[in-house]
């Protein structure tokens, strides 16, 4: 008797552990998979590294400046050849940004382009940022912006004060010449 119930239990452990298990892509499960594929680029900046000018930053601003630690950047190069391929790969993109999970913060279109910013945690603190950007010449970019006590608030009003700041634009060489 004693045995019959440690196998119950333990099948009802395994049980447990299996159907908690997702079967549906995540994001970074999606990085993983892509990242050596064909016309993919994938690469992760620590913040560290990159050289932004926080002069004329508010302490708001330079506080959600420091909250963040790394992006990770995945993009896919469009090409007359990859046009099926590339509404595939942004449908599949959508679809794993239409989960619950990913709450939306912003959403915009400029000259063809669609930007979308959205965030995994609360109003307060967000424990992941991620910005997908595309277009139907270029291709399309996702950004995962990770960090320690990040607010949505304060990385929509960051996102302004570096476009507005001036920005090494030989950093990000390797990405833009992808595109091109």
């Amino acid at each position: 008797m004693q045995r019959t119930i440690n196998q119950l239990i333990c099948t009802l452990f395994a049980i447990a552990i299996l159907v908690s298990c997702s079967s549906g892509v995540s994001l970074q499960t999606y990085f993983v998979d892509k990242q050596e594929a064909k016309n993919f680029i994938s690469q992760d900046v620590p913040l560290s590294m990159m050289k932004i000018d926080q002069t004329n930053f508010t302490e708001a601003q330079k506080d959600a400046y420091n909250s963040v630690s790394k992006l990770n950047f995945l993009g896919y190069k469009a090409d007359e050849n990859n046009a099926e391929a590339l509404k595939v790969e942004i449908d599949i993109v959508k679809t794993i940004l239409s989960d619950a999970k990913y709450n939306d913060l912003v959403e915009f279109s400029d000259k063809g382009r669609k930007i979308l910013v959205k965030y995994i945690g609360t109003n307060e603190e967000a424990d992941e940022v991620i910005i997908f950007g595309s277009s139907n010449e270029l291709g399309f970019a996702v950004v995962r912006v990770l960090g320690n006590n990040m607010s949505p608030d304060k990385m929509v009003n960051l996102v302004g004060a570096i476009q507005k700041a001036g920005v090494d634009e030989s950093q990000l060489n390797d990405i833009m010449n992808f595109f091109k």
